[in-house]
């Protein structure tokens, strides 16, 4: 049994705007999770999800660009309500915010260029990985023996800037979230997954610890998206290629 969605009248003061859910997220194109469409519409797993939920919910989503390395402190302000923004579940997060139940399980992968000979961790020994600036990803790159992390800053445009820097040898490989490798690959023919690392990361809502209200209601409406086969469906128009993990 989902646990009841929460009634019209119990939802006035659950966010920080009654009857709006102000999301920290960014403009960061990583599709398929989120990205603008040239129109500036918001599209993606993560925000067609937000929707039906926020339908459901009677609650319209609005989105803020801000610097990713920013999200958590941000939310400590007060003025955003959660940040939904391709958030793994990592245990340092969690002494600050509550996550919902995962939406998602994902691999992370290494994107290189094809004729770099490069194709398991050991073949990454001397060489330079670039990742997101303290992720769950580039974190990885310490269990990779003799490989050198190269951190860049979470910008919006922190994803073109690390496949700039793999085309010019800046760097050699890259690591990343393996759906958002996966697109940059089928782009660039000169590029390709070197391999992919099977983490199954959850990612999940992050909510203010001091509105457990919030998370719960957000927690039975992915219940009811998960038992009604809405998150089957989308998981189905946007990432085809990957078997839905709650099956």
């Amino acid at each position: 049994m989902c646990p009841p969605l929460p009634t019209a009248e119990s939802l006035t003061s659950l966010t920080v705007e009654p009857g709006v859910l102000h999301i920290a997220a960014s403009d960061f194109d990583a599709r398929p999770m989120s990205f603008l469409t040239t129109e500036g519409q918001r599209t993606g797993y993560e925000p067609e999800l937000a929707r039906h939920l926020c339908q459901q919910l009677g609650l319209t989503p609005v989105w803020h660009n801000l610097p990713m390395f920013e999200f958590y402190t941000c939310l400590a302000t007060g003025k955003y309500d959660v940040v939904w923004f391709n958030q793994a579940i990592t245990t340092d997060r969690q002494q600050v915010v509550d996550f919902t139940q995962p939406y998602g399980l994902f691999d992370e992968a290494v994107l290189v260029k094809k004729s770099s000979g490069i194709a398991t961790v050991a073949d990454l020994a001397g060489k330079r990985v670039g990742g997101l600036a303290e992720s769950t990803n580039i974190a990885l790159v310490d269990g990779f023996p003799g490989a050198i992390a190269v951190p860049y800053p979470g910008s919006d445009q922190v994803l073109p800037e690390m496949l700039a820097a793999l085309r010019a040898g800046d760097i050699d490989a890259l690591i990343d979230d393996e759906l958002v490798l996966v697109v940059a690959a089928e782009e660039d023919d000169s590029l390709g997954l070197a391999f992919t690392l099977p983490t199954r990361v959850p990612f999940a809502i992050a909510t203010p610890k001091a509105n457990p209200t919030l998370n719960a209601t957000l927690n039975a409406a992915i219940a009811a998206a998960l038992a009604d086969g809405t998150m089957a469906q989308l998981w189905a128009e946007w990432i085809p290629w990957k078997p839905f993990p709650f099956a």
